[in-house]
This record gives structure tokens, sequence and C-alpha cells, in this order.
């Protein structure tokens, strides 16, 4: 197994410490899944990515969401299955907020599934959203939807 190599430098958005709120659109897009099928997703994508899939933070508490970060402005591109994924982005409509929490540290109640590294700083928006999309109908038998960006 390839261990991700470490970043040259901590990008901006990640707090020095603790976890602090980082608005949705200027950083990053970020697309939130619950439960279970957010576990499903995370596995998924990270053992395609050889365990390099980019940055998704994990709440501990709660519904257990998984916030899966993707370069800014690409998350609306794609028709995310309503209901399962919920974007946030800057074109959303509303302000959104996600908790990002430090490298390293006590970070409780938010941790890292997948850390950003020097070869992946996001999540792979296309990658992501075929991976929701299997997993969608692995859980559910909902029937999959192919297309990608701009699709309906």
């Amino acid at each position: 197994m390839n261990l991700p190599k470490a970043l040259d430098r901590t990008p901006s958005w990640v707090p020095a410490s603790g976890h602090a709120l980082r608005h949705a659109g200027v950083h990053f897009d970020a697309v939130r899944i619950a439960g279970m099928l957010a576990e499903d997703v995370a596995y998924r994508l990270m053992t395609f990515t050889d365990f390099q899939a980019g940055p998704v933070v994990r709440e501990l508490t709660g519904c257990r969401n998984m916030y899966f970060l993707l370069p800014p402005g690409t998350a609306a591109s794609y028709r995310w299955p309503p209901g399962d994924a919920r974007v946030l982005t800057r074109s959303s409509g509303c302000e959104a907020y996600v908790g990002v929490p430090a490298l390293d540290g006590l970070t409780w109640p938010l941790d890292w599934r997948s850390r950003p590294t020097r070869a992946m700083p996001f999540v792979e928006p296309e990658l992501l959203h075929l991976i929701l999309l299997e997993a969608r109908e692995a859980v559910s038998g909902a029937p999959r939807r192919t297309g990608g960006p701009h699709a309906t």
C-alpha cells in the first residue's frame, strides 16, 4: 500500500488546531452524504484511489455526515441524487459552512476520513459522482442514472 505523501504546506482553509467553520464555495465545494451510504462511498473512493482520495471530513456525532471537499465551483456541474447528497457551494442559493478539522491534535467531533495530499488536494468531482451512483444502487437498489456534468 502506498501511503499518501505529506503536503508541502497546510492548505489555508485547514485550521492550525481544533476545528473551524469554512464557507463552502470559497475554498472548496462540498458534497454532504450521511450514514452508511457515506461510509460506503468513502470506502469505495479510497480503495479506488489507492487511499489518495482527497479531503473527506467525517462527523463523529449525530447523522455521521461526511463532507467530500471538491475544487471550488465544480459541484454544481453534476446532478447529485436528491435525498442522498447535498451540495454545498456558492451557486446553491444559500450560504453554507463546513466544519474543517486541523490535521493533528484534538479535533472532536470532526476528523479526517481522508486527508488532502499533494497529489490530491481535493476529491475528484466526476469520480465521486460515479461512485455515489454505484453505491446508491448497491445499497438501495435504486436505478443508476448515467451522465456526468449537466446530466438531467
